[in-house]
């Protein structure tokens, strides 16, 4: 879409809702010093950019609403690549929307959500992908999680994806002068090149898409489920590993009746810890359902963490739901010994009355899940499930340029095909295919004034 369609003044409070120290109230657009010259002094349009200078915004009647400091960026070198004044004030609620309700009145429309980045993209401030990782930034819960959003705000997924695109149209380009001129016979290696240069951006494609699950994680923390046989410690280490008593713990089996649900963050992880009722035969109907909601998160979790007792004789296996969860034995209550049966056993041995035991448990889940530095390399790079949907798509589209391409008998125009849609894919990620629909829905999801 052409910045052309996008030619009007908005203005938004850019800083949190409630009561703080300051307040931002951000303008973009054509018009943006003229609306902050006639919300004020009048002397924004004489001030020196990117120069904060006191000024006091003043409603219809001359009177001072609120003081604070005034910040213009001429347009390109500005985040929207528009016009944009900023005026830092006052932080309470009454002021700041009384400031907004001003820079509206003076001629500016409020701003949508995102709108602010959606101008930054459309002006090639940003590409999609930084686009989506400044949201990704505000979001952060965690150290890691904030490490991928600052790669992807610096555009090293954008990159990727572009050289990969570009790689692929040199390709391409190559594949349809061979078709065009086969008489020429331009290489008699061609074929054995297409297919290589194919291969390598699948490499890279393949490559990417091995990062969704951290991105997944980074971005929704790991389903972590505790389960074990009642008494063995499942809501202790709940607990410890929050910091604080969230479950009932007690000697009574059966304690346990519904799932608890909590998140930390665990060296940089965003863990989201689910305790659950013991598995054993119920005693009642109200611990049947318990069990019954246990196994249906067992189907569902990213990791289990089975607790035993380390004290008591090991028990026969247990035979529990299958599924894709990784799995880590954790013999609780080395406080009190470690029984013979359990010699051998590759398992975390802690105390959760103690601690002992803890900094080991926090390791092995990390590298459990492999995220540990070494893991996760220099440059975090994490997709998130939009990218994911196009990686995929330029999967399937490369993969069958390559069947075409190995089978003589077949026609390498509908290798072109493929490599088109694949391109078209690829181009997607950064932005580089225009798509109203697309950009309407990543931009409703950020907040007003970014």
């Amino acid at each position: 879409m052409s910045p052309d369609l996008h030619r009007t003044t908005i203005a938004a409070v850019a800083t949190p809702p409630g009561m703080g120290a300051v307040s931002l109230v951000r303008i973009s657009g054509p018009a943006a010093v003229q609306v902050a010259d006639l919300a004020s002094d009048g002397r924004v349009s004489a001030q020196a950019p990117r120069t904060a200078r006191h000024g006091c915004i003043r409603d219809g009647g001359g009177r001072v609403i609120d003081d604070g400091l005034i910040t213009v960026f001429p347009a390109p070198h500005s985040y929207t690549g528009e016009d944009c004044v900023e005026f830092s004030g006052h932080g309470g609620m009454r002021v700041t929307r009384e400031v907004l309700e001003r820079m509206l009145a003076c001629g500016a429309v409020l701003a949508g959500p995102g709108e602010f980045t959606r101008r930054a993209f459309l002006n090639g401030k940003l590409d999609l992908t930084q686009a989506e990782g400044v949201m990704d930034l505000i979001a952060a819960q965690s150290r890691l999680s904030l490490r991928a959003a600052r790669s992807q705000l610096e555009g090293i997924l954008g990159r990727r994806t572009t050289e990969a695109r570009d790689h692929l149209l040199e390709t391409l380009a190559h594949l349809e002068a061979w078709i065009d001129f086969p008489e020429e016979d331009i290489d008699p290696h061609t074929g054995t090149r297409l297919c290589a240069g194919v291969q390598a951006v699948l490499t890279t494609v393949d490559a990417l898409l091995a990062t969704a699950d951290q991105g997944r994680i980074l971005r929704e923390g790991v389903h972590t489920v505790i389960f074990g046989q009642p008494n063995v410690g499942k809501s202790s280490l709940l607990n410890r590993l929050l910091g604080y008593a969230r479950a009932i713990v007690s000697e009574t089996p059966g304690t346990t009746r519904d799932t608890i649900e909590e998140s930390i963050n665990l060296l940089g992880i965003p863990l989201r810890l689910v305790d659950t009722a013991g598995m054993r035969e119920a005693a009642n109907l109200i611990e049947a359902d318990g069990i019954q909601r246990t196994i249906r998160r067992i189907e569902d979790a990213d990791i289990l963490l089975e607790v035993a007792d380390a004290s008591g004789p090991r028990p026969a296996a247990a035979v529990f739901p299958a599924g894709a969860a990784k799995h880590l034995l954790v013999l609780n209550k080395l406080d009190l010994g470690e029984h013979p049966s359990w010699a051998g056993v590759a398992a975390v041995r802690l105390s959760c009355l103690t601690g002992e035991g803890f900094d080991t448990l926090a390791n092995t889940i990390r590298d459990v899940l492999h995220f540990s530095e070494v893991d996760w390399g220099e440059h975090a790079v994490a997709i998130n499930a939009r990218h994911q949907a196009s990686l995929l798509a330029a999967r399937a589209g490369l993969i069958a340029a390559l069947e075409v391409l190995d089978d003589p008998a077949r026609h390498p125009e509908l290798a072109a095909i493929d490599l088109r849609e694949a391109l078209d894919a690829l181009g997607e990620i950064p932005g580089r295919v225009d798509s109203d629909d697309l950009l309407g829905v990543i931009f409703s999801r950020f907040c007003i004034g970014k």
